[in-house]
């Protein structure tokens, strides 16, 4: 029997629930704790799976061949400058595109149909009916279109919207108009009544919504982020906001997390706040996946798919 080591810093009793998911479902290896593990036994670790881990407690297993992250976004590991020959594989889990894709329609008609006015309005005492627009005249595009951005993508192509993305690549995506580059990037905005981002976190999308990109968005237009918070320059919002050139947003990841009390963001009239709760990993599949790359690499010494480190996803 193999030992594989969990490292975390997520809650005790979270840990605990993926530690006992993992082991029992796990034919042949035992996942344990890093103080579980003797020196000894640490030399002998090829296989870490992570969830929010302190990078620095990777030095103790100098035979890591590869680390498996229990979440989508691995930019924190990226950044970290992890050794070469370790190799690194982020979480891809249909039922987590699946339910990104169901947040990203309920938080478009949310917008769409005006809710957030309508709650304002209820805790005035307002009857006040708003002008609706229907579907078919509303330009919604996603920033991003790899799993996540597909499925949500094929999610709101129910719906008739005017859907376009913006790729680093070029795509062909059926009732999609796809733009790249910088160029591509403006062009888009321009066109956007609803902005939605699942972006990955790279040197190259930090703050990509920024105070100049923000105001190529048409008057009115909404953002939401369900991607990483440094992907939006939140000054740069707010003041967008505040300016009515941008109606409103829903924000559901954040630069700290939790969101501190006393961020401007919670008392914004025009801002929607989620704990970030867009697409949570689902214990249950995510760890059948896992244990699925596992026993593939003990059986064959075949890796999963690799994230691409120059890239960052």
């Amino acid at each position: 029997m193999s030992n594989i080591v969990f490292i975390s810093e997520l809650p005790l009793n979270e840990q605990m629930q993926w530690l006992s998911k993992l082991n029992s479902t796990l034919k042949i290896d035992s996942v344990k704790f890093p103080d579980e593990l003797s020196d000894s036994e640490a030399l002998e670790i090829d296989i870490a799976i992570v969830a929010n881990p302190n990078v620095a407690t990777l030095k103790r297993y100098p035979n890591l061949v590869w680390i498996q992250s229990l979440w989508a976004g691995v930019e924190g590991l990226v950044a970290s400058n992890l050794p070469k020959h370790i190799k690194l594989v982020r979480l891809i889990d249909p039922l987590l595109a699946k339910t990104m894709a169901e947040s990203v329609v309920a938080w478009t008609l949310f917008l769409q149909r005006e809710m957030a006015t309508y709650a304002k309005q209820q805790a005035n005492n307002d009857w006040n009916q708003l002008p609706t627009i229907s579907s078919s005249e509303l330009r919604v595009s996603i920033l991003g279109a790899g799993k996540l951005g597909l499925s949500a993508l094929t999610y709101l192509r129910k719906f008739d919207y005017q859907l376009s993305c913006w790729t680093r690549s070029p795509k062909n995506i059926n009732h999609v108009k796809n733009y790249v580059g910088e160029e591509g990037l403006s062009n888009m905005l321009e066109n956007t009544d609803i902005l939605i981002s699942l972006l990955p976190l790279t040197p190259q999308t930090h703050h990509i919504l920024n105070k100049k990109s923000l105001k190529k968005l048409p008057k009115g237009a909404q953002v939401i982020n369900f991607s990483r918070g440094a992907i939006i320059d939140t000054v740069s919002l707010i003041d967008l906001l505040n300016s009515n050139h941008l109606s409103h947003a829903v924000l559901d990841v954040f630069d700290l997390e939790p969101l501190p009390a006393d961020s401007p963001l919670w008392q914004h009239e025009n801002i929607t706040i989620l704990p970030h709760i867009s697409a949570p990993t689902n214990l249950h599949t995510a760890a059948g996946i896992v244990v699925s790359n596992i026993e593939r690499y003990r059986e064959n010494n075949e890796l999963p798919e690799i994230t691409n480190l120059k890239i960052g996803y």
